[in-house]
């Protein structure tokens, strides 16, 4: 059995335990990247367009060239099917901006992504399938502790200093760690972040979503959050259901008064708020109902325009 998988944008398998960046790529030197993370279940990479458009936003909002879509969806197919359908894996795309040596404008050349880029340098892309983490099964099935955490910024600044990247999945996840880091020094899971204003924005790695009665609320992107693949997957299916689902403005007030709340993110799908701020938040009987939701929804195909 596979341990890792790793696939280059050329479609080739290459060895795992192999070389493969150069030591002044710009991804491992400033972070200056873009990546997805996708569960890989039974050799499917699931909700892979959403992953797929959402990439492409990103690369957007970094000036990077544009990705070859179609040459990513082949690397992420290729990768899915040789990690096997016996067990569940974490598939991540990474794209950084390539070797700082290489970054010369006026020079022509051909991104690894196939496509010719002008005068910008070649990017680095590749797909790394491996084993989905332990906490992930034990998120799914007994939820998890949280506790909230301000960020240090205002709900306007997404819009108001778009280099922020806030909506943007960039590499550029060491605040995002330390955050987690924090929290289990604190005898959490997990943490929601909270602007000045003590609104409610995302976890460091997961979309936020509340549940009242037959509502689904989350934060709009406008706030400075990364639009969530995994919740636009539940609220496909849930509104097919006749739930009601939006996206409105939340206070950290709004958790502690919710019916529950949810962790939502790729790789551990849905994860229930068993604890918030060392409150206890006990399950209610919408929770199984918002979790099969949410396995049907990843499983649906999607495309391209639906985000």
């Amino acid at each position: 059995m596979v341990e890792r998988v790793l696939v280059t944008l050329d479609g080739a398998i290459r060895d795992p335990d192999a070389p493969l960046l150069y030591a002044d790529d710009i991804g491992a030197l400033r972070g200056d990247g873009v990546f997805e993370t996708v569960l890989v279940r039974e050799g499917t990479a699931c909700s892979l367009e959403l992953h797929l458009a959402r990439l492409r936003r990103s690369a957007e909002a970094l000036d990077l060239p544009a990705p070859d879509l179609d040459a990513w969806r082949k690397a992420a197919q290729i990768a899915a099917k040789e990690w096997g359908s016996e067990r569940e894996g974490m598939l991540r795309i990474t794209l950084t901006r390539g070797r700082e040596s290489e970054q010369v404008v006026g020079k022509p050349s051909a991104n690894k992504g196939g496509e010719l880029s002008g005068a910008e340098a070649p990017t680095t892309g590749y797909v790394l399938v491996q084993a989905v983490a332990d906490r992930v099964k034990t998120a799914r099935a007994e939820g998890v502790s949280v506790i909230t955490l301000s960020r240090g910024i205002s709900i306007d600044l997404a819009q108001a200093a778009p280099w922020q990247l806030l909506g943007a999945k960039t590499l550029s996840y060491a605040t995002n760690m330390s955050a987690l880091r924090f929290a289990q020094r604190m005898g959490a899971d997990d943490v929601i972040f909270t602007s000045t204003e003590h609104r409610v924005l995302e976890g460091p790695r997961s979309t936020v979503v509340v549940q009242r009665g037959n509502q689904l609320i989350t934060p709009p992107a406008k706030n400075g959050v990364l639009p969530g693949t995994t919740q636009r997957a539940l609220y496909t299916v849930a509104e097919k259901a006749g739930w009601e689902c939006s996206y409105a403005p939340l206070f950290t007030a709004d958790l502690i008064t919710a019916d529950s709340v949810w962790m939502l993110s790729s790789v551990t799908l849905a994860a229930r708020v068993k604890s918030l701020d060392g409150l206890r938040m006990s399950a209610n009987d919408k929770a199984a109902e918002i979790s099969a939701m949410v396995d049907r929804g990843i499983a649906l195909p999607g495309s391209i325009a639906d985000w």
